[in-house]
């Protein structure tokens, strides 16, 4: 206290002068209508973009429960898609009786680890077999297809990513619908894949969409990415197309698991087939 107390008396003139010179603004400004108008706005727009950074900073905090609140959202509606549900109707004369049943349930995941730049890449999802996830299920996000699960814990699942040299999956071409399969490229470049054994008599253009078959993990019409250049196979019997791929997956943070209903009697069908042959 005695030390303040000499600190004030040391610098007592400056002090005095900071009084006055408050005290003779206030005056101003409260006398003086134009200066009083010009102060209060000018304290209104000081006030207003305090407000904004301060709620700005606020939704910062907030932007992880939004995200997650718009994956579980997301999910909810690919799950009322009319591509996830199978339609089994039976015609009788002129009656016709169409049951709905749905063929594909997506579960909302959260990436929590990933690479783009090895040859053979992975991520990691906050979700396991205790959310229902199995190996093989089908990974998609809001651009495209991912990859497929193949390992599984409790909590926390692997996901096998396009961008791996061993993965390979059913793909058409959007306009004439024919088939193929897309895998990443020889390039390892990240925004790359390559979409071969398509028929010679495709036709394909550049630009031309390219999306999921529905004959592998995932429902048909899924985006995979657009044409970028055409290569043909060696022997001239298919095409080769190279395919600038839908999903940044330098940028994936949430993504969609992927559950076939009928995956289980789908596989479990053509292995008999195959065990017969």
């Amino acid at each position: 206290m005695r030390n303040l107390l000499i600190f004030i008396t040391k610098y007592n003139a400056f002090f005095l002068f900071i009084i006055f010179e408050v005290s003779a603004l206030i005056i101003y400004i409260k006398y003086n209508s134009f200066q009083k108008a010009t102060f209060i706005n000018s304290s209104n727009e000081v006030t207003g973009n305090l407000y904004a950074r301060i709620s700005e900073f606020n939704s910062y905090l907030t932007l992880k429960n939004a995200n997650d609140s718009l994956a579980r959202e997301n999910a909810k509606l690919r799950n009322l898609l009319k591509s996830s549900f199978y339609i089994d109707t039976v015609k009788k004369k002129i009656i016709t009786d169409t049951v709905y049943k749905q063929q594909y349930e997506y579960i909302e995941a959260r990436v929590i680890n990933n690479s783009v730049n090895r040859n053979n890449n992975y991520l990691t999802i906050n979700k396991g077999s205790i959310q229902g996830i199995a190996k093989g299920m089908g990974v998609i996000c809001n651009s495209g297809i991912v990859g497929k699960v193949i390992y599984v814990s409790s909590h926390f699942s692997v996901v096998q990513s396009l961008l791996h040299k061993d993965s390979q999956f059913s793909a058409m071409l959007a306009t004439n619908k024919e088939i193929g399969y897309i895998e990443w490229g020889d390039e390892f470049n990240p925004h790359k894949g390559v979409l071969k054994d398509v028929s010679n008599n495709a036709l394909p253009k550049i630009g031309e969409a390219v999306v999921t078959s529905g004959y592998s993990l995932f429902p048909v019409g899924i985006p995979i990415g657009k044409i970028s250049n055409l290569h043909t196979k060696a022997g001239g019997y298919a095409l080769n197309m190279e395919v600038t791929l839908a999903v940044d997956f330098s940028n994936l943070q949430y993504v969609d698991v992927v559950d076939n209903k009928f995956g289980k009697e789908q596989a479990g069908l053509e292995a008999q087939q195959k065990k017969d042959e």
